[in-house]
């Protein structure tokens, strides 16, 4: 088995901006006096959907691509799958904030979690046909 160097390093990236993600939440709960749910803000209600989504999508993507990697999977596919999540959630947050039914919204929001599942998708459909 091959060590997953790759994954390793974008899994360190997209661990860095869950923490950011998590600074958000908090000062969103701080400038709004909030300390357990949203306080009925949909602001703060933004910022606790983009981090739950984050960590709902993002551990599953990251074993997936992991154990691609680790199956020995080419590196530029590997790559390719990391630096596709990596993009898709910098822009789902940026998303969480437009206006309802904009174009922001539509390409960051919808965009994000699209190429999240995507690349959920092709990396499950690639370990099955290694398998």
């Amino acid at each position: 088995m091959i060590y997953p160097t790759l994954t390793a390093f974008y899994a360190a990236l997209l661990a860095l901006l869950y923490v950011g993600l998590s600074g958000w939440v908090v000062a969103g709960r701080l400038s709004g006096d909030v300390l357990i749910g949203d306080g009925g803000e949909d602001a703060l209600t933004r910022r606790i959907r983009a981090h739950g989504n984050f960590s709902e999508y993002v551990p599953l993507a990251l074993v997936l691509v992991g154990l691609l990697e680790a199956h020995g999977a080419a590196p530029g596919l590997v790559r390719t799958l990391l630096v596709l999540l990596l993009l898709a959630r910098l822009l789902h947050p940026v998303g969480m904030l437009a206006p309802k039914n904009s174009a922001q919204q539509f390409a960051c929001r919808g965009g994000g979690i699209i190429t999240t599942l995507l690349v959920t998708m092709a990396a499950a459909i690639l370990l099955l046909i290694r398998a």
